[in-house]
């Protein structure tokens, strides 16, 4: 190629990127302009899909669009991950991703799909601190005393989880790691089942829920002696955090988002991102998180997906020390 076809063709090749970016601003400037996807991987009843649906009733009047909720359970999650993670990257396809897509990279093998490269970032939505309760027999009134007694009964005394890998099951483990206890785990097929079984007796702790929790607080049929998160909840202020009353610096919580398909415009990323704010800072979308036991948590893409790699790493490092293996 002499230097005259060189710059023929670095001039062609100019001209493209500049088309492919002109039309890629124009896309930004009309979205959205046909209804959005909201993807859940999860079965209608579910966090997610409350926060799914909390969503996309509030976004469609300030996006102009339809906001359709789609649910589609399976695998943990993983199928709708990766359908979404395999979508058109033109913001017409989102997800609602929670904490369980950061334990999976730790016990799945061979994910179809990579958490951080092939899903784009939107913005945090909510926190979900769960509550670390007792059964009224276990005589002992908050955190340092249930390490205590923990301690003089290695091996005897156990907690209820809906399942291995699910958040419960990661902060109850990472409870143990930490106050340096042994506690016997025993999974149930859900959050109620869960709780229940612990205001039988059947476990002696548990990490709930907030709405599985209340009906049975309201009956003494457990007591609560603090919240895993690392602030106070707002719609439990009275009670302390695992941290403030007997294990310092101890934190985990539910969590969810909103994500797409990575690659997805950055103007679109950004009209997503500010209206999710909005959307999230009024008094109908507080209430409505409330009432799920979730505390209203907007971020920009950038600290979501900063957010996002530090929760894979302290749960792979969590797995680890509790010796699961992938499957």
């Amino acid at each position: 190629m002499n230097k005259s076809e060189e710059k023929i063709t670095r001039l062609l090749a100019a001209l493209t990127v500049g088309v492919a970016c002109c039309n890629g601003s124009v896309q930004a400037q009309n979205y959205p302009s046909k209804p959005i996807r909201l993807v859940i991987g999860f079965t209608p009843g579910g966090v997610a899909d409350a926060i799914a649906r909390l969503l996309a009733q509030n976004l469609t009047t300030p996006l102009g669009q339809a906001v359709i909720v789609e649910n589609r359970g399976g695998a943990s999650g993983a199928i709708a991950y990766d359908m979404v993670a395999k979508s058109p990257p033109d913001g017409y396809t989102l997800l609602i991703v929670g904490a369980t897509a950061a334990v999976l990279p730790a016990l799945r093998k061979n994910l179809p799909y990579d958490l951080e490269r092939d899903l784009g970032t939107v913005s945090l939505v909510a926190t979900a601190p769960f509550v670390l309760v007792v059964h009224p027999s276990v005589p002992a009134k908050n955190v340092k005393e249930l390490i205590a007694l923990a301690r003089s009964r290695p091996g005897k005394m156990s907690y209820g989880t809906v399942g291995a890998g699910s958040p419960p099951h990661m902060m109850a483990e990472l409870f143990k790691m930490m106050a340096k206890v042994d506690i016997t785990h025993v999974p149930y097929k859900g959050g109620s089942d869960n709780a229940i079984a612990n205001a039988a007796g059947q476990v002696e702790m548990s990490f709930l829920s907030v709405p599985s929790l209340l009906p049975l607080l309201a009956s003494n049929k457990l007591r609560p002696l603090a919240v895993s998160s690392a602030k106070r909840a707002a719609f439990m202020a009275e009670l302390p955090t695992i941290s403030e009353s007997g294990l310092p610096r101890y934190e985990y919580s539910n969590w969810n988002g909103v994500v797409g398909p990575a690659g997805m415009p950055k103007d679109v990323i950004t009209r997503l991102n500010s209206t999710i704010a909005r959307v999230v800072g009024t008094n109908e979308m507080k209430e409505g998180l409330y009432r799920q036991g979730l505390e209203p948590q907007i971020s920009t893409p950038e600290q979501f997906a900063a957010f996002i790699h530090a929760e894979v790493e302290k749960n792979a490092q969590l797995i680890k020390h509790i010796g699961m293996k992938a499957e």
